[in-house]
């Protein structure tokens, strides 16, 4: 099982399923795209039919979707246990995830992921609603599952995949959350394979001038 990614750094769509990978231990060989660097569409050609990352090569199987790429590890590989067992959570959980893998564009667009920065920069009223929703879909899985565990569901979930590059840039924006909310972030940061992830971005050397947004305030 093969898993194309883009740099660490820069790159939260490639987080996503890399994270679930690692998470469960399962077994994959990573192959790192530098994105927007000479010849990197020909690269990715060679694998992703839409020319972006991530992309999962499974034998046979190609899945070029982060969603759909989580949903058939879960499937395949974990007995569906990245999904709760409840069905209820369950549809929760798929709704969280489709809401992140549609929507907060203003998010996207004015703070990219930058793991190895600590920014500051003014946000338009449109990334504070979104933030504010972002919040409140955090503050609500916690009451909710809270008891079960630390993460959204309580136990670690696809779920957790797509919002921790979602975490990564409120940390590195120094976006404000709710009590509630913080408690969760702060305990994704702490998962073993997402620290791995942000020690590897941190030493990555590649400069990208459109995701270096904001004022930097630490190295």
């Amino acid at each position: 099982m093969q898993l194309v990614i883009g740099n660490k750094n820069y790159s939260s769509w490639s987080l996503r399923p890399w994270l679930l990978l690692s998470h469960f231990g399962l077994p994959f060989e990573e192959l790192t795209v530098a994105l927007f660097s000479e010849g990197y569409k020909e690269k990715l050609a060679k694998y992703s039919p839409t020319l972006r990352v991530p992309v999962l090569v499974d034998g046979e199987a190609t899945i070029w979707d982060s969603l759909a790429i989580c949903e058939y590890v879960s499937d395949k590989y974990l007995g569906g246990r990245a999904l709760p067992q409840d069905l209820e959570a369950r549809g929760l959980c798929r709704a969280y995830c489709s809401e992140m893998h549609a929507g907060f564009n203003a998010i996207r667009s004015e703070l990219p992921m930058n793991c190895r920065a600590i920014k500051r920069l003014a946000v338009s009223d449109a990334v504070s609603n979104e933030c504010r929703r972002i919040d409140q879909l955090f503050a609500e899985a916690k009451a909710h599952f809270g008891v079960h565990g630390g993460y959204l569901f309580g136990d670690f979930s696809i779920a957790d995949c797509f919002y921790a590059p979602i975490i990564l840039r409120f940390q590195t924006y120094g976006i404000e959350l709710s009590e509630a909310s913080q408690e969760y972030a702060d305990f994704l940061l702490t998962n073993p394979s997402l620290k791995a992830w942000v020690e590897a971005a941190k030493k990555e050397s590649q400069l990208l001038p459109d995701f270096e947004k904001g004022e930097q305030i630490s190295p």
